[in-house]
């Protein structure tokens, strides 16, 4: 399989793969999880990997004992921070100077980072609250603040209010709702409604950015 394919199947069937890190590596299975957080908020080339599937699916298999929920939490909490620092950095440090046609301005896209500057027009400082919920927003409002230099000091603070909302709802829920029948039973189809429902609220922003464009 190809590498998107290999993600795509991360994604889904997270709960499989996650068991299958624990057999393999035990306690370092946290050091791992912290990875996946760290990079997928910190590093704005890897917009893509899970956020919202992988706490939940956490929180769940520590309902059945595979995770201390505790321990988990902080470990999804600091990354989740520690990540939006450093893209913060980098989006200051790079600012607009991508160079246009290079492979990275493909990856960080004008389009990308008009719906996220968009989010910071409407919501102001809040947006790095708010895109704590929003797959690839997640990943390119640090950046666009950093770039637009915000106060750092201000950063921070909507930094860690986002991570704690956001690791506190997702890591919890698993933790409650992951191991009901139902949910358990159709955990793949509830990681896709998660998924589905992360990025209604930017698919609607994009269709209405290119509605009013197109005008």
């Amino acid at each position: 399989m190809t590498i998107i394919q290999n993600i795509i199947s991360f994604i889904i069937h997270i709960d499989k793969h996650l068991v299958e890190i624990i057999n393999m590596f035990g306690v370092w299975s946290y050091v791992i999880l912290f990875a996946i957080v760290f990079v997928e908020t910190g590093l704005v080339i890897f917009p893509f990997l899970p956020g919202d599937s992988l706490l939940f699916a956490g929180g769940a298999l520590a309902a059945l004992g595979s995770f201390n929920l505790t321990t988990l939490a902080i470990t999804f909490f600091v990354a989740a921070v520690i990540g939006d620092t450093v893209n913060y950095h980098i989006g200051k440090w790079l600012g607009t100077s991508i160079p246009k046609g290079s492979w990275l301005s493909k990856v960080i896209s004008e389009e990308r980072i008009a719906i996220a500057n968009g989010f910071f027009e409407k919501h102001g400082g809040k947006t790095i609250i708010i895109a704590r919920f929003m797959p690839f927003i997640r990943t390119f409002a640090p950046f666009v603040a950093g770039a637009s230099h915000m106060s750092y000091r201000k950063f921070f603070m909507y930094n860690v209010i986002g991570a704690f909302i956001w690791v506190g709802l997702f890591t919890y829920a698993g933790y409650f709702f992951g191991n009901i029948p139902f949910v358990r039973d159709n955990f793949s189809t509830v990681i896709l409604a998660i998924i589905f429902v992360s990025i209604l609220p930017a698919v609607i922003g994009w269709i209405r950015s290119r509605i009013t464009k197109n005008k």
